[in-house]
């Protein structure tokens, strides 16, 4: 029901044998008496073996995780330390040197340009943060002087992409200039793939407030000629194939920002004329971050087994990395941000957990009670719950606390209220799915979500980001926040992840039985088949990104941090269920990427 979900579910007058592993922790959670399974359920009950009945559980069958509490402790980056950090503190003051001079510079605005492009992918632009607004506001402010550079579709397009990005005003108008008597764009750019890799780039900065289809005609003509130039077999330009599928997959403004830095390390080393201080800069840069990572996985790992939440509740994911991933997904940087990094990896740890029960183990009677504990969110609410959710319900609720205690302590604000109405819309939303499952209702993809948008679950993950990464806390925002609906920021990324959730996971959660998605919710609708609804998705999909870049400029009211981490989410989820689902089943792919995450450095040789 959630990003948190994939489910393998076993409904009821249905053949299940459930596997070893699981058979020999198998218990009655409710009462912690042992459970005798009968190989074919054809009823609504099971006899334990003292002779109390027991509801029929669904099963989750989920994989064992891949990174076990000894891989974690064991993890260290040995390509760290004093003469590591001696060099990178050398490579970074003679960039800031670097970039101050370019400023004073009227010229070179292309340079420029490119230089924070690649200081951006290459994830060190956070180091930079003063200069690279300088930069680009004095670009923005005049006029550049370079006539040449000014008339090409690459560098228009550059402009465009980085000024938009960064919230600076440039209107889509300029890119008028590369269109025909005809109003399309000029079939002399067909050939241009730099150009036309950034004009591909750059339709991706479209905003709802925006009439004009340009962007969106920009969008189809370059890749349409991508698509051309990957067909067409660029073999002395191997780094040029690689940008263009690699933007195709994905686009960089859709991209987490931590698996684009990994990436482009490779490449940007490929590219003519590469800055090798620069390579080297960023080498060093991300393992000394990957170390840093490190310290809070272990940190975290501890805390995850001293919880006893993936041994005391066997059906649930044990999934402590791929949490941990969210999180860097949305703020990746500076050690300052530790504890929220630590606390919002907890949160989502619980709301994997929490979305477990109510997807696999709680019966719809259970599951009732359990969301009325959560909207009280208080310890005398655990007398009414089955055994095996008290465990859970008191981690949520010292999870809960001890975020509230650091905002009280340093801020002087209860914010538990906040936290628990964050909660609750979440374990309501899970309660709607699960009626909808057990009756067997298929509702309409505008009633799906609006229930879907919250049950997708990164609600509490950005409200918690809010509390953890704002300071001061007004008591206008907490208004504007917490009033009758929750923000666009906060809604338009939970539906970009909804959305790929169920592209990625769909099919097969259908197949073993769950609530209809949002594919299923419009081939019913609309009587279309799911090649035509998964069309209609991936339109849905462009058409909130336009919803995230126009909330991202309007709200002025949260702070540069907060909006980083909304955005930041958005993007995250949309880069772990490109190959699947990232957070519940682990393939090659989904293992190779956070294994060079968190787990691989990159080799520096160092005198």
């Amino acid at each position: 029901m959630s990003i948190f979900s994939t489910r393998y579910l076993v409904t009821p007058f249905s053949s299940f044998s459930p596997p070893k592993a699981f058979v020999s922790k198998a218990c009655s959670l409710s009462t912690g008496q042992p459970l005798n399974y009968s190989p074919n359920i054809s009823t609504n009950i099971i006899s334990s073996s003292n002779g109390i009945i027991n509801p029929i559980r669904r099963s989750g069958n989920y994989e064992p995780t891949m990174w076990n509490y000894e891989y974690i402790q064991s993890t260290h980056n040995h390509h760290v330390g004093e003469k590591y950090m001696k060099r990178f503190n050398e490579l970074k003051a003679e960039m800031k040197k670097h970039l101050m001079m370019m400023l004073h510079e009227e010229s070179q605005e292309l340079e420029k340009l490119e230089l924070i492009d690649n200081l951006q992918r290459l994830g060190v632009s956070y180091h930079f943060k003063d200069e690279i607004i300088q930069i680009l506001r004095s670009i923005h402010d005049q006029s550049s002087s370079e006539a040449t550079s000014a008339n090409s579709l690459y560098y228009t397009a550059l402009k465009f992409r980085i000024l938009r990005q960064h919230g600076f005003y440039i209107s889509q108008d300029i890119l008028n200039d590369f269109k025909d008597e005809q109003g399309h764009f000029k079939q002399s750019l067909c050939k241009d793939t730099k150009g036309l890799l950034q004009l591909y780039e750059a339709s991706f900065l479209s905003t709802k407030s925006e009439t004009s289809t340009l962007l969106e005609s920009a969008n189809t003509f370059a890749m349409s000629h991508l698509k051309n130039y990957l067909n067409g077999g660029d073999e002395e330009n191997n780094w040029m194939v690689k940008l263009v599928r690699h933007a195709l997959e994905v686009p960089l403004h859709c991209m987490m920002l931590r698996v684009e830095t990994r990436w482009y390390i490779d490449i940007y080393e490929n590219i003519p004329n590469a800055n090798p201080l620069l390579i080297e800069l960023a080498k060093l840069d991300f393992n000394f971050v990957q170390a840093m990572h490190q310290q809070e996985l272990r940190n975290l790992s501890r805390w995850w087994k001293k919880s006893m939440l993936a041994e005391k509740l066997p059906f649930a994911r044990d999934r402590i990395v791929e949490a941990f991933q969210w999180i860097t997904g949305m703020i990746f940087e500076s050690q300052e941000n530790e504890f929220c990094r630590i606390m919002l990896t907890k949160v989502t740890a619980m709301a994997t957990v929490i979305d477990d029960i109510y997807d696999v183990y709680g019966t719809l009677d259970e599951l009732e009670i359990f969301t009325h504990a959560i909207q009280r969110m208080e310890i005398k609410a655990m007398d009414e719950l089955p055994h095996y959710m008290k465990l859970c319900y008191l981690a949520l609720f010292n999870t809960s606390s001890e975020i509230a205690y650091q905002v009280l302590k340093e801020q002087g604000i209860n914010i538990m209220p906040y936290l628990t109405k964050s909660w609750a819309d979440l374990s309501k939303s899970y309660l709607q799915e699960a009626r909808w499952y057990y009756s067997g209702y298929t509702p309409s993809l505008d009633e799906y979500m609006e229930n879907a948008w919250i049950s997708v679950g990164s609600l509490v993950m950005v409200v918690n980001a809010f509390f953890l990464v704002t300071n001061p806390i007004t008591k206008e925002v907490l208004e504007y926040l917490f009033s009758n609906k929750y923000p666009d920021i906060i809604r338009w990324p939970a539906t970009i992840i909804r959305l790929t959730d169920d592209l990625a996971t769909s099919s097969n959660e259908m197949k073993r039985g769950d609530v209809p998605k949002s594919i299923q919710c419009y081939m019913k609708e609309n009587g279309a088949s799911e090649e035509e609804a998964r069309k209609h998705i991936n339109l849905m999909i462009k058409e909130t990104w336009k919803m995230i870049n126009t909330a991202q400029h309007d709200n002025s009211l949260f702070c540069e941090k907060f909006m980083g981490c909304a955005v930041n989410i958005a993007r995250t989820g949309q880069t772990i269920y490109q190959h699947g689902d990232g957070h519940g089943i682990q393939n090659y792919k989904i293992q190779n990427r956070i294994s060079k995450l968190f787990f691989e450095p990159i080799t520096i040789s160092m005198p």
